[in-house]
Order: C-alpha cells, then structure tokens, then sequence
C-alpha cells in the first residue's frame, strides 16, 4: 500500500491560515457533573448543549466545558449508562465564564451504581468507552481492585484483545492482540516511560502503584496527536489527581500471601490520600510495598539429547511511591506535576541439573546466585491555558531507568560416565538415575563465572499542542496542531569474569557445599549447593583465581554485551475533529523522524593452531542511519441511536526495533583446526543489525457497539494490518556480509505480514447482583521473506491466534465475588535447529471475594492460579518438551479502608 507523501511547510502554511483566522469568542460554560451527595463524579458522562447540537464529554474530574457562546437559556441534557437522562436548564451571560455544577437526582439504579465500586468502576470506563473518539478499552481505577489481580499488567489482561506476558507466573508486560508487547506504546501521563531492561523497548507494568491510577486506557486505534508507535495498540496510564475525588480522601490496604509451592507468606501494603485546598490547589499521593517469597519448578530440553532440571528460590521486593500536584487559580489556566518513583529488586538463587545424552553421558550441577535491582523516575510537568479561543498545552518529561545486576555468581560441577537414562517424552520428562548421580563427591568444579551487568535508559521530551475551534458554514470543528521532541539514550554495560582449571578448582570438593535433596515437584532432583557457603568460598578464594582467569571468553562476554544507543525523535501533527448530527469525525497526520545512533564492538574470539596463535581481537563499531515517515489517519463514529455506535478507523503506525536487535555487538568464535593434513576454519557469530529498518504498518478496523441500557455492552470488531519490516532471528550464513561462515544468528527484516481478527466482548450487570463479561480475539498472521534466494512463509513470531477471558461475578450490599478465568492459545516462538518451538496454550483461573464491614471497610481474600496451570513450551509436537515451569497456587488475604 502507497503510505503518505507530502511537504512539513505546505502542511504548516495551511495550519497557519486555519489557526489564524479570526473567530467571535462570546461566553463559557463550565462545570462539573455530580451525584446527588456532591461525592461522587460523573467521568466519561455526555453532556449535549440541546440548542446548538453539541455534546462533550465529563474528563476524569467530571469536569465539562463550552465556549463561545452566545447570551441566553440554554438546556442540557447529560447521558450516562446506568442513569436516566436528566435535563438543566442554564443562563449564559453575553461575556465571561459561568460555573454550573449538575447534581444527578438520586435513584435506587444509581445508588446501586455509585456506593458499591464493582459496578460504579464498570459504569465509569464503559461511558468513557462509548463516548471516546478513537476505539478504546479502559479500566477505571475503581475496577483495578475488583480482580484478583496482582498487579496493573494483570487488571489489563481482563479487556478485549489483551494478554500479557508472565515472568515467574506474575504478569509483566502488556500485549494487544496478541502482538508483542515490545511492539506496543506505554506512557504514564502522557510521558514515554524507559525500560530498565537493557534490550528492550516495553516497560513492564507491575511497577506502577495502583492506589495512584486513575484510569488505564487501551486504544487500538491511534489520533495524529499521540506516539505512532503503536503497531498493537497504545496503552495510557493515567494517574490519580487530587481533583479526581470531590473530598479529601484517603485509603489504606494491608494484606498477607501465601505460596503453596515454596510455603512461604509474603506480607504487602500500600496507601494513598488525596486533598482540594481553597478549590485551587489539589495533591494527591500514594505509597506501596510489597515482599514476595516464591519459587518455581522447571525441566526443559533441547529436543534432542539433553535435559536440565531447575529449582528456583525467588524473593521479590517492590516499592512505588508517587506525588501529583495540581494548580487551577481559574477557569482558563491550569499546572500540574506527576512524580512516579519505582523500585524493584529480584533476588533468585537457581538450582539445575543438566543431563547429557551423548556417546559419553555427562552431568553438570550448576548454581546462580544474583540479585538484580530495577529503579524508575519519572517526572512530568505541564500547563494548560485558554487564551480567548485558544487552548495552549505544553509538557515537560524526564524518566530515567537503570538495571544493576552486580556481581551475580555462577558455579558448575560436572560429573562423567554416571548411569541415568530418559526416554526424553512427555511434558514432565522422567530420568532414571543411579545413586552415584546423588553423590556430590563424584564431580569436579568445572567453571566459575562473576559477572555484573548495567543499563540504563534516559528520556527527555518536550511536547506543545495549540487548538483552535472554528466555524464553516454553521458547522463548528476544532483544528489541533502539535510537535513533540523525545530525546533517549540507552547504554548497557557488563563486565564478566569466568575461571576454569588451577589449584583452587582441583581442591574444591563438592560434597562440602551439598545440602539435603531438594524438594522439586516434578521428580527427583537430589542434593543441592548451599547457596552462602559457595559466595563465601569465592571471596576466600578470589586472589587465587586469578591463575584460572580465562581473559578471551570474559572479555568476548563482557564487549558483546556491552553498547549504546542514541535515538532523537522528532514529530509533528495536524489534525481536525469534528460532529454533523450522528456522525463524527477525527482525521490528520503525524509526521515522525527519528535520528539512530548505535556504538559497540565486534570480538572476535580466535583458536588458530596453525599459527598458534588464542586470544581475542576487538574493535569499536559504530553506526548511524536516520528515517522519517508521514503517518495519516482517521477515525470515524456515527450513532444510530443513544444504545447502538458504529466505529471505522484507518491508520499508519510504526515500531522501532528492539534495542538488542537493533544494538551494534558481534560475537564471533573462530576456530583453526588441521583435518587431515589441512587446516580448517570454522567461524561462527551472533550479532544485532543496525541497519534493521522500523516495523510499518497499515491498520484497519471496524466495530459496532450495543449498549441496551443500565450497565452493560455487546461489541464486535473486526481489524486488519498490512505489516512491513516485521523483524525476524535468521541464520544468515553464507550471505554477503557472512561469506565462509558455518553459523550466524542475526535479526534481519522480513518482506511482509498480515494479522487480522475478530474481537468480541460482552458485558452485563444484572439488578440481581450477577455480573457477566466475557470477551475473545480470534486473529491469523501470514508472513512472508526473501531469504537465501527462497521464499519462505511463516506467522508473526509471538502471535497468538485467540485470547479469551470470562468473568462470572457476584455482588450485593456486603458481599462481592468474581471468579474469572484467561487464555491464551500457542504460538510459534522460533525455528530452533530445525524444530519448531512453540508456546502451549495457557487457561488460568482466580477467585476474588470482599465482604463490606461498612461503606469504607472491606475484608478481601483471592485465590490466583487455581488451576495451578503450568508454562509449557514444546517443539513440533506436544510430548516433545520445551520447558515446563510450574508455580503453584497463591492465596491472599486482606483488608482495605477508604475514606471516601
């Protein structure tokens, strides 16, 4: 498909004479929309100015607004799912600014929606849903704590289309429709927020304090004045002011949890208060802690001749703190400030048993001993001012991430000629093993490794929007035009140290450091190595190693995975929305250019015996390349009537390469050996591209949404994306940069994809007090590339064809119960020497119940993985085991107090 051409000045001069043209400014309405007690707040309520046909929408204050208007009564009429509609009547003085708050009268209906949060949290994001622009999802902040959910990734996994990604069986990152999250934009107020991850671009969700968020918004089709980079979609946190409650109020959660797997408890609390001082000033402030004491299971291959057992001890810590500030001295100007601070820390000691199948068996026990700390600062400032008939925004970012992983501490032993055996089949791989398997004193310390990594990733960006309502021919619309500059630098830096072989390693006995055999659940692992006797052996030890320095792999270790990158980007937009009757309409275009820069080294790590020659050879490799794209859109909305909507978008959106794909590293290992009289090199390599162009695609979507009254919607979509550069891992030996190579493992661009799918959801309260959702994405991908002078087609690497959620719930004066469930079906993760590794199908189920003591307090208790469904990965066929990784069940119990 032909994307858009066109000239930055033709497109500014017609945006200039747009803006500049001269319009009567008259009166403003502002106001809020309120419950009958003043405490509640009406967001994503319609508001209709029934005179002049205009409508708007409460923001998250409940805050509505209209200018330009004439002198004399007007009436409105305020629409909202779960309400009947109620009307006011309002006068309008010829100039100035008038406040009229609507107070919505009281009805049994809406008690049921406003007092209890289950159905107050589902009324809110369903009128911001069906009173959006673009096609979105939302989750309100009263909902995030209705799930048994652990976490903000996991509220997320509930809407249409989502899924997310597991680390340890705790959810992580955010995919949308099934797409790799890396392909996906989060911001948090507006701001790109760093990964501390050093190779990659998808921040991990988990780290936001959910007592801080005010509303979490999915859309799966983007406006010109938002990131482009969001070939899934975008997801927008938006974070709690002190406006957003009508009183002060204030909350605290406490609970305990309990891991079956491992038997630990893990104790977490959190806190937050809000406040409105002299109707100018507003704060809000949140604080969470929490300690998790886990494990896992897992045995996993390689398909072929080799088995490994793993038994993980994991204690998580995380802390969230944030501060937001608002200042509005009046109607047409407001300043706001958001913090966010954010630790986390892993610490994780791994146990494994890695069983070789060959001529000659062998067995290596290997222990890691690392803790891993992840930090993330985000400060974000801004204003808003109205200046007769314009609106001025501007906004201010910084964020920084970093990684420290220091000094993580890695020891082998191995063993040979021990009898064991496996028929390698099944999920769970059995092997047969001697006693002599369990007897520590017959291995050898092979390897010892010490090795710290760091990244880091720091944003800066400035961002400036001007909007403008005009009048054509008795038609009102807004004109909006922006630009933003984001400046980000990521740099990754590991500095390893591997020893082998001497005297310390020929006196180490490794019967000293066993401990009792460990309790694993998928068989017999036997005794482990304790894990503080080991640290503490190094440190005896550590000027003695010296001898058993192996400097060519450490340094190829260490400069491979070390490099920065630079990426300056720079955009700008224009775009128009406007509403004839039932119809309307948002259109533009975003322009993006984007300046690369990557440094880092090529080693090459040679054994030649011809010229006896065994070191490693580095050299600085830096590269740089610039792209620039125009990116058009449009998003249409017509209403056939208050309950049914009919949504169309068309839209151009771009993703940037993964950091460790796009990084400038190269490994190469060669190796001179004489064969018969002749010697014979084999040279194999890994390595990022550079030159890896973005990700574009052409995105189409279609949806129709029922909404039959009270607190409910019926949808059905359907989406289609035209992908170009999709990125790919090949082996491309042989190819003109990789001429004599046997092996080489780079990221290289495919020719084309397509995904398209159909999403379905439908939610319903009912007046008995039962709560139903259920929604499902059903999508397909093709894929084709050039490689090797052959066509190859494949699907979207990561894509999963369906993913599906079911809430059944609950709920009466005191009582609150959902019991909800998530799938996800397999997916190709990659073609590994010549098999295919997929991701099994994963259906997880959790329970959530609250008992109300009174209107502020509630005792809750979830149950999170019922099932006690495991991760399965398998190659080609499903009894041919992958990894299998298993969890455990974790019970949680609470209580919550609000103020409010």
């Amino acid at each position: 498909m032909k994307h858009f051409i066109a000239r930055p000045t033709k497109l500014a001069l017609v945006c200039s004479t747009l803006l500049l043209s001269p319009t009567i400014f008259a009166g403003s309405l502002v106001g809020k929309v309120t419950g009958a007690n003043q405490l509640k707040l009406y967001k994503g309520a319609k508001v209709t100015l029934v005179e002049l046909s205009k409508s708007v929408v409460t923001d998250q204050t409940g805050e509505y607004r209209f200018d330009n208007l004439d002198a004399g009564e007007y009436t409105l009429v305020v629409d909202y799912l779960g309400a009947e509609s109620q009307t006011f009547k309002v006068q309008i003085e010829q100039d100035g600014t008038i406040k009229q708050n609507l107070t919505m009268a009281s009805s049994d209906t809406m008690e049921d929606v406003v007092v209890y949060a289950q159905r107050a949290g589902q009324a809110g994001a369903l009128n911001m849903q069906k009173n959006a622009d673009s096609i979105k999802s939302i989750v309100s902040a009263d909902a995030i704590g209705q799930f048994p959910d652990q976490n903000v990734s996991e509220a997320l996994q509930r809407l249409p289309g989502m899924f997310i990604e597991r680390d340890q069986g705790e959810g992580r990152f955010v995919g949308i429709r099934g797409i790799d999250p890396n392909l996906n934009n989060v911001t948090i107020n507006g701001l790109n927020v760093p990964s501390p991850e050093a190779g990659v671009r998808s921040v991990a969700l988990d780290v936001i304090p959910s007592q801080l968020v005010g509303s979490l918004e999915v859309s799966k089709s983007v406006t010109p004045d938002m990131d482009a980079s969001a070939i899934g979609g975008s997801i927008e946190v938006k974070s709690l002011s002190g406006f957003d409650r009508a009183q002060q109020s204030i909350s605290f959660s406490a609970q305990m949890a309990q891991n079956q797997l491992r038997d630990e408890t893990s104790p977490k609390v959190a806190a937050s208060y809000t406040d409105i001082f002299n109707d100018e000033f507003a704060i809000a402030g949140a604080l969470s802690y929490s300690e998790r004491q886990f494990g896992s299971d897992n045995i996993e291959s390689n398909g072929d001749d080799e088995l490994e057992q793993r038994h993980y001890s994991i204690t998580r810590e995380r802390f969230g703190a944030a501060v937001n500030l608002d200042y509005r001295p009046d109607f047409n100007n407001q300043y706001y400030l958001r913090t966010l601070y954010s630790a986390f820390s892993d610490d994780e000691y791994r146990l494994s048993n890695t069983f070789v199948f060959d001529d000659e068996t062998e067995i290596e026990r290997a222990s890691k001993d690392r803790g891993e700390t992840q930090e993330i600062t985000s400060i974000t400032a801004g204003a808003e001012h109205l200046i007769d008939s314009w609106k001025v925004e501007y906004q201010l970012g910084y964020s920084l991430a970093s990684e420290e992983n220091p000094n993580a501490l890695y020891y082998t032993i191995k063993a040979d000629e021990l009898a064991f055996s496996s028929d390698m089949q099944g999920a769970i791989p059995q092997i047969e093993q001697s006693s002599q398997v369990h007897d520590l004193s017959q291995y050898e310390l092979d390897e010892v490794s010490n090795e710290s990594e760091d990244s880091e990733d720091e944003e800066s960006s400035l961002k400036l929007d001007l909007t403008k309502t005009l009048q054509l021919n008795g038609h009102e619309f807004e004109v909006k035009v922006g630009t933003q500059y984001r400046q980000r630098e990521k740099q990754a830096v590991a500095d390893i140290y591997i020893y082998s072989g001497g005297d310390v390693f020929d006196s180490f006995a490794a019967e000293n450091y066993a401990v009792s055999n460990m309790d694993w659940s998928l068989g017999e692992f036997g005794p482990g190595l304790d894990k503080m006797a080991l640290r503490q052996h190094f440190t005896d030890n550590r000027a003695a190693l010296a001898d058993s320095y192996q400097s060519s792999e450490s340094k190829a270790e260490s400069k491979g995975a070390s490099y920065s990158i630079n990426e300056d980007i720079f955009a700008a937009y224009a775009m128009t929305r406007f509403s004839i009757d039932k119809l309307s309409l948002v259109a533009g275009v975003r322009y993006e250019k984007t300046d690369f820069s990557t440094s880092g080294y090529k080693v090459d790590v040679v054994e030649n015996e011809e010229t006896d020659f065994e070191g490693t050879l580095n050299s600085v490799w830096q590269a740089e390349r610039d792209y620039a794209k125009w990116l058009p859109s449009i998003n249409v909305r017509y209403e056939f009537s208050p309950q049914v909507i009919a949504r169309a978008a068309y839209t151009q959106t771009l993703a940037r390469p993964k950091f460790e794909d796009v990084a400038a590293f190269q490994i190469i290992e060669s190796t001179t050996e004489e064969d018969e009289g002749v010697f014979v090199t084999e040279r194999e390599a890994e390595a990022g591209n550079p030159e890896l162009k973005p990700y574009f695609s052409d995105n189409f979507d279609l949806s129709i949404e029922y909404y039959p009254g009270n607190i409910g919607v019926l949808s059905a979509g359907y989406f289609y994306k035209d992908i170009e550069n999709f990125i790919i891992v090949a082996d491309v030996a042989g190819t003109a940069d990789w001429q004599d190579y046997d092996e080489v493992f780079q990221p290289i661009n495919g020719e084309n994809a397509t995904l398209s799918g159909f999403e379905l959801a439908w939610v319903k309260s009912f007046d008995s007090g039962l709560l139903l959702a259920a929604n499902a994405t059903v999508s397909d991908s093709a894929a084709t590339t050039f490689f090797d002078g052959e066509l190859i087609k494949t699907q979207l690497p990561n894509q999963s064809d369906t993913t599906a959620n079911f809430t059944l719930g609950y709920e009466t004066d005191s009582l609150s119960m959902r019991l909800t469930s998530v799938y996800k079906s397999r997916n190709l993760e990659e073609i590994d020497d010549g098999m295919l590794r997929y991701e099994d199908a994963h259906t997880q189920f959790d329970f959530s119940g609250k008992y109300y003591v009174n209107q502020h307090t509630h005792i809750y208790f979830n149950a999170i993985n019922i099932n006690d469904e495991p991760m399965y990965h398998y190659f080609d066929e499903k009894n041919r085991n992958a990894q299998y990784e298993t969890y455990g069940r974790t019970f949680e119990l609470g209580f919550s107090w609000t103020s409010f």
